[in-house]
């Protein structure tokens, strides 16, 4: 019996972080021509920004409550207690579904103890999240007080994207023909954040690519405290370069010295595209700090 903390691959989380704390990450689901892929398990960040330019027709749907039955059994059958740190419910119906799960193994497993916690995150949002449970765990904190850092960390995470693409976006249905039209005419980004309903929302719009990194990275310094005592995510949409580029003016502009940075995955990367740069960071200094 063992106390598990895992979460879903929309988390974006490094390989190096999932293969340290042998963090189990449940693969979300990307429909491509037709076929189920499972992210992180049978496609990769590299093949699928490839298929996505190629144009290939690609959907996403959440984790379905079988799937999180046939994730969760083991660790009931196992007698352990797990903690799953889930993609946000104002994105996705993952949380509902997970819930539908615990339900049914509860009526086999009536003792397993099993906490769900909707992280209202999105991407390195509750992957960082999940990293700052772990470190918890690693570093001796109970489970009680593992719980209270989870629900502390994600109420104060920031998270601000940009697009490279405005096409993304209307094919996804999150912008309309005659904005994408206009936006396209005038090289409009806009600036999105994961609100504190945990949906994504458009809270403005830059003109060019470079103005509107620059603005991501005004918009820390303007809402992030405690920059070199917290670890800052980046992600990127197959542009390691734009985000190392921005990794460097965070250095220099907010001596920022610890990140963790990867790919946006298929659960998001398909609705906004090849080039999304986000940032991922903490408006307050962490009261559990001394555990990392």
């Amino acid at each position: 019996m063992a106390l598990k903390i895992i979460t879903d691959s929309a988390s974006d989380m490094p390989r190096c972080v999932i293969d340290e704390y042998n963090l189990h990450v449940i693969p979300t689901p990307v429909v491509i021509e037709d076929k189920d892929y499972f992210d992180g398990k049978t496609i990769f960040p590299e093949e699928f920004y490839e298929i996505l330019r190629s144009g290939k027709d690609i959907k996403t749907y959440h984790i379905n409550a079988h799937m999180f039955y046939e994730n969760f059994l083991p660790y009931a059958q196992n007698g352990d207690e797990v903690i799953y740190i889930c993609f946000s419910t104002g994105i996705a119906g993952t949380y509902n579904a997970a819930n539908i799960a615990k339900t049914e193994i509860l009526e086999k497993y009536p003792d397993f103890d099993l906490t769900i916690i909707d992280s209202k995150c999105a991407s390195m949002g509750f992957g960082l999240v999940t990293y700052y449970a772990l470190q918890m765990q690693k570093n001796g904190a109970s489970k009680e007080e593992i719980i209270d850092g989870i629900h502390w960390h994600c109420e104060h995470m920031e998270q601000i994207f940009t697009v490279s693409t405005l096409e993304y976006l209307l094919k996804g249905g999150r912008l309309s023909k005659a904005s994408a039209i206009a936006g396209g005419l005038l090289d409009i980004k806009p600036i999105i954040q994961v609100n504190d309903n945990g949906a994504l929302e458009s809270i403005e719009k830059v003109r060019g690519r470079q103005k509107s990194l620059k603005r991501l990275i005004e918009m820390v310094g303007e809402r992030g405290k405690g920059f070199q005592s917290q670890t800052l995510g980046i992600v990127h949409g197959d542009d390691a370069k734009t985000m190392e580029a921005v990794k460097e003016q965070l250095k220099e502009k907010y001596l920022c010295n610890k990140f963790m940075d990867n790919y946006v995955g298929c659960a998001i990367g398909a609705h906004t595209g090849p080039g999304i740069i986000g940032i991922i960071f903490l408006n307050e200094v962490s009261p559990y700090h001394k555990y990392f």
